[in-house]
């Protein structure tokens, strides 16, 4: 018997196969592909990504697939971003001029601010405060580390979005959750136990 069809989006914007390594870690198949057909017939979507906004939107829309991962959106299958793949569901990004995202969560994109005790970009462990209790972060408690790297961060129009607060200088969202919608700012694949747990409880959901 088949198990769920998990898809991990490959828009030509790296780190997938980490991602789809620790998936196979918890007994989970997923296929990168950027088939419009696989991603259409898929039950679960994930988008990674680590790059620019405007280049992954870019790429998206080259491969014709912005308007696949909305009808799979609207159609209520689950939805993991990471990364990027958090910043472009935002309906736009200042990375670089303004930019037009998705438009799947109201608000915006916005670079930190560098001071002399936080660097940009923001990188390495830090902890996340969780804000709501979702799903995806069943076993997660406020104080566990996870994975960072980003210069941006987004801000939600809507605070019921917000899954997750993390401290770097000011406090900023690190991850969302909308409906099918489970986004984060951190990488769950470079976030050993925990981050694999987010994965699970993921899964868990088809």
């Amino acid at each position: 018997m088949m198990g769920p069809r998990i898809v991990i989006v490959d828009y030509g914007m790296g780190n997938l196969r980490n991602v789809q390594k620790a998936f196979e870690k918890i007994g989970a198949q997923a296929r990168v592909t950027r088939n419009r057909k696989e991603i259409a017939g898929a039950s679960a979507i994930v988008l990674p990504g680590v790059g620019a906004f405007k280049d992954c939107m870019e790429n998206l829309d080259r491969y014709g697939l912005i308007e696949t991962l909305l009808h799979s959106v609207e159609k209520g299958k689950p939805y993991l971003g990471i990364c990027l793949g958090l910043q472009i569901l935002f309906s736009e990004s200042e990375e670089f001029g303004s930019h037009r995202g998705l438009d799947l969560i109201h608000g915006k994109v916005v670079k930190f601010i560098p001071d002399p005790d936080h660097k940009v970009p923001h990188m390495g462990w830090n902890t996340v405060d969780i804000q709501r209790e979702v799903s995806v972060l069943k076993g997660i408690e406020s104080g566990d580390f996870f994975y960072f790297v980003h210069s941006y961060y987004v801000v939600p129009e809507r605070e019921e979005w917000i899954s997750t607060l993390t401290h770097y200088g000011i406090p900023f969202v690190s991850s969302i959750s909308k409906e099918n919608i489970f986004a984060t700012q951190f990488h769950p694949e470079k976030s050993q136990q925990k981050g694999l747990q987010i994965l699970q409880n993921f899964v868990q959901l088809i």
